[in-house]
Parts: structure tokens; sequence; C-alpha cells
């Protein structure tokens, strides 16, 4: 059985079919809001951590995804199974983790947290952790308000 549904702005909190979709892959397409309040779209990996009702994502500082959150943090995580016939879009708002500066600092334990999440173990730690500065890398975390799509139950 699929469950469909659509944008409904009486519709509160994340769907459970949703989220076992939102959780089963970790590809996806973050959309944020452009300056002139057009639509931009970034291929992302992910994780989603179901305790916290929260998507993690690593990247840049100087992305147009992070300008763009940083001007106005609501966000979309559109993700799909790889047939495309299961969908699902998450309306959240982005909070951004400081800019990863040293080896250990939180931000950087947390970009290892995700990595782990995705890829497992890392060959290279150290050289990680000091890419991850080097990068200026942070973490956007997706506060999850609401879902809507085509998900199987």
């Amino acid at each position: 059985m699929i469950t469909m549904t659509q944008p409904d702005s009486s519709a509160t909190g994340p769907a459970p079919a949703h989220l076992a979709l939102l959780a089963s892959v970790h590809l996806g397409v973050l959309i944020t809001v452009k300056r002139d309040g057009r639509p931009q779209s970034s291929n992302i990996g992910y994780v989603y951590d179901a305790a916290a009702a929260r998507v993690s994502i690593s990247t840049t500082a100087n992305t147009v995804k992070v300008a763009n959150l940083r001007r106005d943090p609501r966000a979309n995580l559109h993700v799909m199974t790889p047939d495309g016939w299961n969908w699902m879009v998450a309306e959240s708002t982005a909070v951004l983790t400081p800019v990863a500066q040293e080896r250990d600092d939180a931000t950087v334990e947390e970009l290892v947290a995700i990595y782990r999440a995705i890829s497992g173990e890392h060959s290279d730690w150290d050289d990680f952790r000091r890419a991850m500065v080097e990068d200026q890398r942070l973490v956007v975390r997706l506060e999850l308000e609401r879902t809507y799509g085509s998900a199987p139950r």
C-alpha cells in the first residue's frame, strides 16, 4: 500500500511512512531559498537521526546553500527510492554549526559521526580531521517539521 499526502497547512509533524523512507537512503536534494525567492537545489548525502527527528549534512562554508541558509533557514529535503516511485519531502528549519576550527572540536566530531554513518570507518582519521578544518566544513542540521509525498506503508 502506498501512502500519498500532499502539502496541507493543516497537517502537522512528519509522517511515519515518510520517515522510514528518509531512514532507508542517504542521498537527496536539499532545496534552499535564493535571494530572489527562487529555489536552489543541491544534491547531498545525509544522515537521519530518528531520535532527534533531525537530518545532518556535511558541507563547506563557502557554498551557495550555506549562504542561502544563513539568510533564510527554511529548507526542504527531497528523497526518493532508486526506482523513483516512492518519494518524500521533509520541510525543515536549518541550524548551522560553527565552521570546523580544530581537529578535535565539536563540529569535527559531528562530521566524523556523519562520515561513519554513511561510509563506515575512514582509512586515516587524522587526515580526515585535518581536511575538515582545511576545507572549512560545517554541519547543516535540518530540524524536521512536516513531510509529504508518496511512500510505502
